[in-house]
């Protein structure tokens, strides 16, 4: 009888990635499965048919140098999802090409794994070789990152593109990003980033063992998208120039930090901010099979003395002053990422806030979580990772403190500024959803930014100077937009029935986000006369050729101090603004009809609004849409004016993609966006 003999195996990639809703990584040499869920090879087999009843197979799967060997069987049933199984499908043991079928437990290690056909027959072995990718399950049940909406998965897992939402609660600005994770390459470079990592260099086994644990796997991607203690991903920088790499503003995706940083040999890219930071370890857990969102918290404390209290200094004309080591950024960015928390019982499953920006060590590396947000709702500080640094980000008292001549001659407390407004981007929608209360118990209920805005305004001492005698209230009547004047309102309350004489000062300095603000570049100062019991209103604005030169991309911190003249108390009220940069329109024709593989034209537009004439480049780019960046310089514009640039493309992959437009300005320190959504059919 003619001996069988095994010729070859077939992942049968296509047919096993589109069951396991990895196809995205079509790019990829590696055939792409999830854990918990079986996936088919079949077997290329020469002479005889395969004999169950005298030979034997096995299955020898590989992860570094850890394995387990299993039979293959020829039960269907998958007894347990608890351990390695094989079996072979009946029906093709009369074919020179059997199915096999192998099916991981939904707690199996994430990583790039061999395996090993050992065929017996009549004492002789020959073999068969192969490797596949293995990353979790949120579509199986018993996988502890399970979610279980399918709306969910689609946006936390699939959704290759979002928006970052940067700006201030009260005039919240959409950053489109494309998280780029199923680019060429970017599922390799994942990969090997949990290879480059000090714990798989300290311990390779120890490290495949513990990845099978989304708590372990989020702590090891979070300090190693910065580079602090390690070859991270990213290296920050808050201040200077960015003149050794790219200034973090201009990064549109992270396909090409993640790519360039693989072909640097794992060497830090420069450089990040938070939404940076945040928007790559995103990509990666998404990569991985992790759900994952990115959530900005607007007025986010760091308190570096562990008090739940932040100090803030002003002068006594209304000048803020850099003397606390506790700070609050004007937003920052963080990711969440769904996961069951067995390892702190029940209550804590769901989301966990992961912060890969370098601001304080946990167990002695720069990373941070995960941390439960339910765990952070309810103050349980006795649990772990990183809870009480979280909840004082979103929970810290302001204490606004006037000082004059090295005295402290006013001071008020905020308990509602930090943490106004914690939101994601909604599901399947190009909104912002607000979560605020996910983190904290709300005293009033804010479904609307405009809400949100009026309880600002009217109750938050912040913004609200007083005492029995005088009240201060400072009040911007509008969202501002560049090229328009930032107009605001101060109202002065007089609560006494004596006449009172005081002094105004009223200062605007620019400012980073995550800065205190340099300079004046604004201010002007008066007498008001108020009489007893009157309520006086003073109108005032800032117009563009007064900020544009200084502001761009940064805030402005707005600020009021009163003075009585007879008793010298001071009275402060502030304000933190950004100004919205205009939109860049994309336009493209036939958007009904586009079609892989065929040629397609958009048109970007851009008019000046500002003051005086620009210039520039523009950047476009788009996943699945454009291949590489295209790059366009723009000749000077005079204001008011309008270009137009048109787009060609080809896009590669079906499904809804961005198109995203950056304009970036010489000689102003502002970059103008837009972006468009593009439903791709087949051909």
């Amino acid at each position: 009888m003619e001996d069988l003999k095994m010729k070859n195996v077939n992942l049968e990639k296509a047919e096993n990635m589109e069951r396991h809703r990895t196809e995205g990584f079509s790019s990829s040499k590696a055939l792409v499965v999830r854990r918990g869920d079986p996936f088919k090879i079949s077997l290329q087999l020469k002479g005889r048919a395969f004999n169950p009843k005298t030979d034997s197979l096995m299955v020898k799967v590989m992860l570094g140098r850890l394995y387990v060997v299993m039979p293959v069987t020829l039960s269907k049933k998958v007894s347990s999802s608890s351990c390695w199984q094989a079996y072979i499908d009946p029906e093709g043991l009369k074919h020179q090409n059997p199915s096999i079928f192998i099916s991981s437990p939904a707690s199996a290690s994430v990583g790039c794994y061999r395996f090993q056909f050992v065929f017996t027959q009549n004492g002789k072995k020959t073999c068969a070789f192969g490797k596949f990718i293995l990353l979790c399950n949120p579509w199986c049940r018993e996988d502890v990152v399970h979610i279980p909406f399918e709306d969910q998965r689609e946006e936390y897992i699939q959704n290759d593109s979002g928006l970052l939402f940067i700006g201030t609660a009260m005039n919240l600005v959409s950053r489109p990003w494309s998280f780029d994770q199923f680019e060429p390459g970017v599922l390799e470079t994942c990969l090997n980033l949990l290879q480059v990592s000090p714990q798989h260099q300290k311990n390779r086994r120890t490290d495949y063992l513990n990845r099978n644990n989304p708590v372990y796997i989020g702590r090891v991607v979070s300090a190693m998208i910065n580079s602090e203690d390690d070859r991270g991903v990213l290296q920050g920088k808050w201040e200077g120039d960015y003149k050794q790499g790219v200034n973090p503003s201009l990064w549109t995706g992270s396909g090409d930090i993640l790519t360039q940083w693989a072909e640097s040999g794992y060497s830090p890219v420069k450089y990040g901010q938070c939404w940076v930071f945040a928007a790559v370890m995103c990509t990666v857990m998404r990569v991985l099979g992790i759900p994952c969102r990115v959530v900005t918290n607007f007025n986010s404390a760091h308190d570096t003395n562990d008090n739940l209290v932040i100090e803030e200094y002003y002068s006594e004309t209304g000048q803020k002053l850099n003397r606390s080591k506790d700070s609050i950024w004007n937003f920052h960015v963080w990711v969440e990422c769904w996961m069951t928390r067995r390892d702190l019982g029940s209550g804590m499953d769901g989301w966990q806030v992961l912060d890969p920006t370098p601001q304080e060590r946990s167990r002695g590396v720069f990373c941070c979580g995960p941390a439960p947000v339910k765990a952070i709702k309810d103050r349980r500080i006795d649990l772990f990772f990183d809870i009480p640094f979280v909840y004082a980000e979103v929970n810290a008292d302001v204490h606004s403190i006037v000082v004059s001549e090295g005295r402290v001659v006013s001071y008020s407390n905020d308990t509602e500024r930090v943490g106004s407004l914690i939101c994601t981007k909604a599901v399947g929608s190009p909104r912002h959803q607000n979560i605020t209360g996910d983190y904290k118990y709300i005293k009033s209920p804010t479904s609307t930014l405009s809400s949100r805005s009026s309880t600002i305004s009217d109750d938050s001492t912040l913004h609200r100077g007083s005492s029995k005698g005088v009240s201060v209230v400072l009040i911007l009547d509008k969202a501002v937009v560049a090229g328009e004047p930032v107009c605001f309102t101060v109202k002065v309350i007089n609560k006494q029935r004596a006449a009172k004489m005081m002094k105004v000062h009223l200062n605007a300095q620019a400012k980073e986000y995550n800065n205190s603000p340099s300079d004046t570049f604004w201010e002007t100062h008066g007498v008001v006369q108020l009489a007893p019991m009157e309520v006086k209103v003073i109108q005032q604005q800032i117009l563009p050729a007064q900020y544009e030169d200084v502001v761009g991309d940064d805030l402005i911190n707005l600020a009021v101090v009163l003075e009585d003249v007879a008793s010298h108390e001071r009275f402060l009220a502030s304000e933190e603004l950004n100004i919205a940069s205009p939109q860049l329109n994309i336009e493209i024709a036939d958007e009904d009809s586009i079609v892989s593989n065929k040629e397609q034209v958009a048109a970007v537009t851009f008019t000046n609004p500002f003051s005086h004439m620009v210039s520039g480049v523009l950047t476009v780019a788009g996943a699945g849409l454009i291949r590489k960046k295209v790059h366009f310089r723009m000749l000077p514009l005079r204001p008011g004016g309008s270009v137009v640039q048109r787009i060609d493309f080809i896009p590669s992959k079906v499904g809804t993609k961005m198109l995203q437009a950056s304009l970036s300005l010489s000689h102003v320190n502002s970059t103008i966006r837009g972006y468009k959504m593009v439903s791709v059919n087949r051909a």
